[in-house]
């Protein structure tokens, strides 16, 4: 009885009379089928599709093996998609084919190679005849297939059990169903380069939110005064920032609270090749260890209980930038292989997710802490102190750079007389005296708040500093005894004060000019008892 697959054979013509209408309906309703198959597929399943088409193809046919390949715009090499095989024949691998310069450059070219034995090869096509005889191939069709009048891949029939011929119908409905699938592939193409482009600007749509979400709450942070000293010691800070700045290396700024090391941090930023992008800041003793990990690196939608929605870290929002690691000997323990990983590599993952992402981040930390002491004490990682202790800078506390006070003092009247529209043309003698001589453990933190209280109380035009009722007496001269005892009795007298009342308007941590949180482990560390102020 005759068949298509005496057809496929070359026995026949398809418009021979032999041919029974049924056979021929049969075989031009499987080609309508998969036209239709593949008329709105979606993208994930085209290379799926695509394979069982192959598979119908060469099982009605009568066909050793079947693949698809691509040709990229910019490729030297087609690229196997799909091969599907029977019969006992290996499929071909996906990926790069094999190099067979005549038979891809014809492809390439525009067309179509056909050869019903291998004795039909050309005589240049020497390393086809070798891989013929190699694999045991014997008769073979390859199709251009073309997109927008550029050829995009191939389609290959092979035959290893007998010789076949290839009759010119035959070709041509083969050529049409090759074409459905380079387009429905073309298609799939440009839907994921279409997802990936919405992705990214979705990407970059959450980073530009949550940087100007990030500004709005960092505006009072924003670099208001010119960093300058009269200090010997405090210029030679300035010369290391002037010469790390334009580095991008990471740097350490050590010193007690209040000296201001986010104001040189900013210095670093803006004196460098990401000052185009806004300095991103972040307290690690701000936040408990819980929530500290999902502010850092992010968080997916579920993560934890309350994470009703996904998160981009800080880490995320400095790519490109500089973020700023304040108080960085409090972050906890376990937290600490990760910041690590990122001054490695530059890679994390959000909480709640396994993706890794890649970020390009300039770290500047700074601590009143000893690093040094908390790795010997197990609490601090040596391999991130080494990491972190690049290019360490020591911070004066004020009162080892008292020519600066002067200078400090009217630049807090200047910002102050702005908001709240206060002119002030002189300090009152005594009073700059008795700011000079005071000892200053809330550093240049405390001192603006000793100015901005001045103004509210001032009604005139030179500034009274009622500094002697307001926190402690002084005799002119630093209180004699080590820092630590001065800073302990100066923490009890402001706790006994205000009634240990810590936070808030009034509260101690605002009368010393210092953090909520800052204030609470300096009472820890020194052992401070409430009974100590009954005493003081």
């Amino acid at each position: 009885m005759s068949s298509l697959q005496d057809y496929a054979g070359g026995t026949r013509l398809l418009d021979t009379t032999d041919i029974s209408l049924a056979e021929r309906l049969a075989f031009e309703r499987l080609l309508a089928d998969l036209s239709v198959t593949f008329a709105n597929l979606p993208s994930d399943r085209v290379i799926d599709e695509t394979e069982h088409a192959l598979l119908r193809l060469i099982e009605f046919l009568d066909f050793d093996r079947s693949s698809l390949g691509e040709l990229p715009p910019n490729g030297e090499r087609f690229e196997v998609l799909c091969s599907v095989s029977r019969n006992g024949v290996e499929p071909t691998p996906r990926g790069p084919t094999p190099r067979l310069p005549w038979y891809f450059g014809e492809l390439r070219a525009g067309r179509t190679v056909v050869f019903s034995t291998p004795a039909d090869l050309p005589a240049e096509a020497v390393a086809e005849a070798e891989y013929c005889r190699r694999s045991g191939l014997r008769s073979n069709l390859a199709i251009p297939l073309r997109v927008g009048g550029r050829v995009v891949g191939a389609l290959a029939l092979t035959a290893f059990r007998r010789t076949r011929t290839w009759p010119e119908e035959l070709i041509a409905r083969l050529t049409i169903v090759g074409e459905v699938f380079a387009h429905a592939i073309a298609r799939s193409r440009r839907d994921a380069e279409l997802a990936a482009a919405l992705a990214e600007i979705k990407q970059l749509k959450e980073r530009l939110e949550a940087e100007n979400t990030y500004l709005r709450k960092a505006t009072h942070a924003s670099l208001r005064h010119t960093v300058a000293s009269r200090s010997p010691s405090f210029n030679v800070v300035l010369d290391e920032i002037a010469q790390v700045a334009p580095t991008g290396s990471t740097v350490l700024l050590l010193g007690e609270t209040g000296t201001g090391k986010e104001l040189l941090a900013r210095a670093i930023h803006n004196q460098s090749a990401r000052k185009h992008l806004p300095m991103v800041t972040i307290n690690c003793a701000a936040l408990p260890a819980s929530l500290i990990e999902a502010e850092l690196f992010g968080r997916e939608k579920g993560a934890y209980t309350g994470a009703l929605a996904r998160q981009m870290g800080r880490f995320e929002i400095a790519d490109g930038s500089t973020i700023l690691l304040d108080e960085v000997g409090e972050l906890p323990l376990e937290l600490q292989p990760k910041l690590l990983r990122i001054l490695q590599d530059g890679r994390f993952e959000r909480v709640g997710s396994t993706r890794t992402i890649t970020v390009d981040v300039r770290v500047i930390a700074a601590t009143n802490r000893d690093l040094s002491r908390a790795v010997g004490e197990g609490r601090f990682r040596e391999d991130l102190y080494y990491r972190l202790n690049v290019f360490p800078v020591y911070v004066p506390p004020l009162r080892e750079r008292r020519e600066d006070i002067p200078l400090l003092a009217w630049e807090f009247v200047k910002e102050f007389s702005e908001l709240m529209g206060k002119p002030i043309e002189h300090i009152a003698d005594e009073s700059m005296k008795t700011l000079q001589a005071y000892p200053w453990p809330g550093n240049v933190r405390e001192l603006r708040n000793v100015v901005e209280r001045a103004m509210i109380l001032a009604r005139g035009t030179t500034l009274h500093v009622p500094l002697v009722r307001t926190l402690m007496p002084l005799s002119g001269k630093a209180p004699v005894g080590t820092l630590e005892a001065s800073e302990r009795a100066h923490i009890v007298r402001a706790l006994a004060q205000t009634g240990w009342r810590i936070r808030g308007s009034g509260g101690a941590a605002e009368l010393l000019g210092i953090k909520p949180t800052t204030l609470d482990s300096r009472i820890k560390k020194l052992g401070i008892r409430r009974r100590d102020s009954d005493h003081s």
